[in-house]
């Protein structure tokens, strides 16, 4: 790899998500834009004069540009307004979770210097009310009334709703006027936080120039365009959906495809696109197998994000569904997205690694000396807030460009030590995952009674096992076609699935290796 590929071109210039948003609502006028959980619709132009409404009401009301704005308010057509108001107003979206405990709220909220706070009324009310309750099951909510800010609050007002707050609802029927903003690519528009501890929160700082780039960018990769209908609660798919003339469509709150697969499809009636995380999606294919559901014949892409894409995942989809591609996207909340590969691609990778696509044309790319991938690019966050700019992001991954694709090998904190021997498990998973019978595949390091580590092979069978030590060995066979002898697994187990964390519910490593510390010693088999 060249050090540096794929950078923007010296005549590229800088985006606006509002510029772009605006843009598109001009042209679309009357076309469907956003519909809510209940129905209600909203065409390009009643959704832009929403926005343009709630930011001058904003303006009058006191809010200044470059104040910041605590939001807790959950996705829908309300919220999207309402955070879109206040970019347009000069302010910041701070994201945040309200469950997130006492001392790293208050941590986040030290950091992120707020003006103002944006909640549903419901929330306001558990957390002046109910709060005694909510502690009884186990969730600590700040005292939203008590922060000293200007409050605006989403939904019907309820009791609890601090004095003087705003309604976000009536800022968006309110009048527009003449108010536009000026394009300012520069301006801090959305603030995210990712991970840190109480002592050292961190958060990541787009502006309106990143997340135009990289919004717009990521609508035109995942083939989005006018007359489509993307269903999906996922901001950072919606909004490129506005941005390409698309209709965004979103499913009731907090509903995941995996806790009703039946309602889900059909949930999916006249989209064109939806998203799912890996983890979700074998429960909606075992649903589609069984007859139970039935995927519409207007869907047309199916993306994938968040965790690692395999080949066993994807073959199984693809027979389940021979109408609808597959894209898997590739990025972080720092920089969104970095590469898009279709399913076919993926499963026609006939190296080591698993294939991540071709960066997009704004995003560079190079390698550090350990092999680690770094990203650059017009859609880069500025930052961590509180910290100096950004001008690459060194991504964790281990990666290198193949003949203009991004291949991963792994995670560098991901990578096993058996004696002198340096092991990537990201290099051998996909094989693994691409061999018959195969779902899942994921090698874990068990620490053994001598401080080296044992490598555990964990699977899960595309079926289930009648006799799961058979299946294990006969995967064990065909190991030394597909990984390097020096990395060959120690024991080879077969579970019924494989741990998994987070919203985007990753592969649970640390947990698959408690799990299967006890079963380190007892060789090829099953572990239930």
């Amino acid at each position: 790899m060249t050090d540096t590929e794929h950078l923007p071109g010296p005549g590229d210039e800088l985006a606006d998500v509002l510029t772009a948003l605006l843009r598109t609502a001009r042209r679309r006028g009357d076309a469907p834009a956003l519909t809510g959980p209940d129905g209600t619709t909203l065409s390009h132009r009643r959704f832009a004069d929403a926005v343009l409404a709630t930011a001058r009401g904003l303006r009058e009301a006191g809010m200044e540009p470059g104040q910041r704005v605590l939001f807790s308010v959950r996705p829908g057509p309300e919220g999207v307004v309402l955070a879109l108001g206040i970019i347009a107003a000069g302010a910041t979206v701070v994201f945040i979770d309200p469950g997130a405990g006492p001392e790293l709220f208050a941590a986040r909220r030290e950091l992120a210097a707020p003006r103002w706070a944006a909640a549903e009324s419901l929330l306001y009310a558990a957390s002046r009310y109910g709060r005694p309750l909510a502690r009884r099951r186990g969730l600590l909510l700040p005292a939203y009334h008590r922060l000293g800010l200007r409050h605006i609050h989403a939904g019907r007002r309820l009791p609890g709703v601090p004095a003087g707050a705003l309604s976000a609802r009536r800022l968006a029927a309110g009048p527009a006027g003449s108010f536009r903003p000026a394009s300012a690519p520069g301006q801090e528009a959305l603030v995210v936080f990712t991970s840190g501890t109480t002592s050292a929160p961190r958060a990541v700082v787009h502006t309106r120039g990143s997340l135009g780039a990289g919004l717009a960018g990521c609508g035109h990769a995942l083939r989005m365009g006018d007359g489509d209908t993307v269903h999906t609660d996922q901001l950072m798919m919606g909004v490129p959906a506005l941005i390409t003339g698309a209709h965004w469509s979103m499913p009731p709150y907090g509903f995941a495809p995996a806790a009703d697969p039946v309602r889900y499809a059909a949930g999916l009636g006249g989209a064109t696109h939806t998203f799912c995380v890996p983890a979700d999606l074998p429960t909606v294919l075992d649903a589609v197998e069984r007859g139970e559901a039935t995927v519409p014949a207007s869907l047309r892409y199916l993306v994938l994000g968040g965790a690692p894409v395999l080949p066993g995942l994807l073959r199984r989809a693809s027979r389940a569904m021979p109408s609808v591609r597959f894209l898997a996207v590739y990025g972080m909340t720092e920089i969104l997205p970095v590469a898009v590969a279709t399913g076919e691609e993926k499963l026609a990778h006939p190296g080591p690694g698993d294939l991540l696509g071709t960066p997009l044309p704004s995003v560079g790319v190079r390698t550090a000396p350990d092999g680690e991938l770094l990203v650059s690019g017009s859609h880069l966050c500025r930052g961590y807030l509180g910290r100096p700019a950004m001008e690459e992001h060194a991504t964790g991954d281990l990666a290198r460009l193949e003949d203009g694709r991004l291949v991963l090998h792994g995670r560098k904190k991901d990578m096993l030590i058996r004696g002198r021997t340096n092991i990537y498990p990201g290099l051998y998973e996909p094989a693994i995952t691409a061999l018959p019978g195969v779902a899942e595949a994921v090698i874990v390091g068990v620490p053994d009674d001598y401080g080296d580590e044992r490598v555990v092979l964990a699977l899960v069978a595309e079926h289930p096992q009648a006799a799961p030590d058979a299946f294990a060995e006969s995967v064990r066979t065909r190991l030394p076609s597909v990984i390097d002898a020096a990395a060959l697994p120690d024991d080879v187990v077969v579970l019924d699935r494989i741990p998994v964390a987070g919203r985007s519910r990753k592969p649970d490593r640390e947990a698959l290796r408690a799990r299967l510390r006890p079963a380190g010693a007892h060789g090829t088999g099953a572990a239930r």
